[in-house]
């Protein structure tokens, strides 16, 4: 099999497991080049990993270059992605998968208009962990699914992150970082969302870095930081989901979990690729430990993007789809709407679930 030729764009932090993962697990996928819009650190990661650093109007003119792993700031990621598809490169984009409905929907649409493919982050659900889970329900392990629940409660990220403005900037906030990870999982565990009500709040109106280098600088909060929210899926079953910066202790409620007419399932943490699949059937307290039936259970982060350069390869429907992050997207909007306008948020969209990774795998 060919290798598709990528190139990264954002050389932050999250960029060095993409490098790392794309040399040690992805067979399909090649990182040939980075860019930044400080050159100077595309150029310092270039030299670090052996690839061409280049800046972003260098990386979108090569035509060596099929895919461009959109790794920017949140509110500049749908500009990233639409430059991307107007130079006829594919692309794949970290979370979230735009700020707006609206320019999701034009790079959604300028893709299909272009004969390209274009997937988002997250992909921990192609993981191990998730893919147990999924099996699990597929195979009737807990009967039918009633309901669901998922919770993210942590302090926020200026104790430890060296820049957390964007955090709590426009396409930030905890339902924007850590929402995805759990409402794309939950699609892809209960299928597509059809109604949402929401509820959401400022805590803090202003906060303090406490991290290094930017310590005492002050933080003006944009957005909201408590979000809560109820979704009802076109399956019948009906979730509960929070997320929040304002909890410092953080958590002792479970990550996910599904409960269904047979039984209850313990979805692991789904910001990770592996953890611990848990199977409680009804009448029984006692909780059994599911051994993992799929692969890809360490920081395999950018798999999406290498699922994605096998699909161009073999011309089918690649897993972290634009669809899939559009309908995430819109949920997330949809909870602050409903909480703004004090109503049901009908959803929109709607999309298919992804087909299953293969059992067992290890290398993509």
């Amino acid at each position: 099999m060919g290798k598709i030729k990528a190139g990264i764009i954002g050389c932050g932090n999250i960029s060095e497991v993409y490098f790392s993962n794309g040399k040690a697990l992805f067979e399909g996928l090649e990182v040939v080049a980075c860019a930044d819009l400080d050159i100077e650190r595309a150029k310092a990661k270039a030299e670090k990993h052996g690839v061409k650093g280049y800046s972003v109007e260098e990386l979108l003119a090569d035509p060596e270059i099929q895919l461009v792993i959109n790794l920017t700031i949140p509110k500049v990621h749908a500009k990233v992605n639409l430059q991307a598809l107007h130079a006829g490169k594919h692309v794949y984009v970290e979370k979230p998968f735009a700020v707006t409905r609206e320019e999701a929907q034009e790079v959604i649409a300028l893709a299909k208009e272009k004969g390209l493919l274009v997937g988002t982050a997250p992909d921990t659900f192609l993981g191990g962990g998730i893919q147990t889970c999924i099996k699990l329900i597929q195979d009737g392990a807990i009967g039918v699914p009633v309901a669901a629940t998922a919770f993210m409660l942590c302090g926020g990220h200026e104790s430890w992150h060296p820049d957390p403005e964007f955090y709590y900037q426009a396409g930030g906030g905890p339902m924007f970082d850590m929402g995805p990870y759990y409402l794309t999982a939950l699609v892809a565990l209960l299928g597509p969302i059809q109604r949402i009500t929401g509820s959401a709040r400022i805590t803090y109106p202003e906060r303090e870095i406490t991290s290094q280098p930017k310590n005492g600088q002050k933080i003006q909060v944009e957005v909201p930081t408590h979000v809560a929210g109820v979704l009802e899926f076109h399956s019948g079953a009906i979730g509960t989901i929070i997320t929040s910066f304002d909890v410092p202790g953080g958590q002792s409620l479970p990550n996910i979990e599904i409960y269904g007419s047979k039984g209850t399932l313990s979805v692991p943490d789904p910001n990770g690729f592996g953890g611990v699949v848990k199977l409680r059937n009804n009448g029984n307290s006692e909780w059994q430990e599911i051994a993992l039936t799929h692969g890809f259970d360490g920081n395999n982060r950018g798999i999406g993007a290498a699922d994605m350069a096998q699909a161009i390869l073999q011309g089918r429907k690649h897993r972290a789809s634009g669809e899939l992050g559009y309908h995430v997207l819109e949920a997330m909007i949809g909870i602050h709407d409903s909480s703004a306008e004090g109503k049901h948020y009908i959803m929109q969209s709607k999309c298919e679930l992804p087909e299953p990774m293969p059992e067992g795998e290890t290398k993509f």
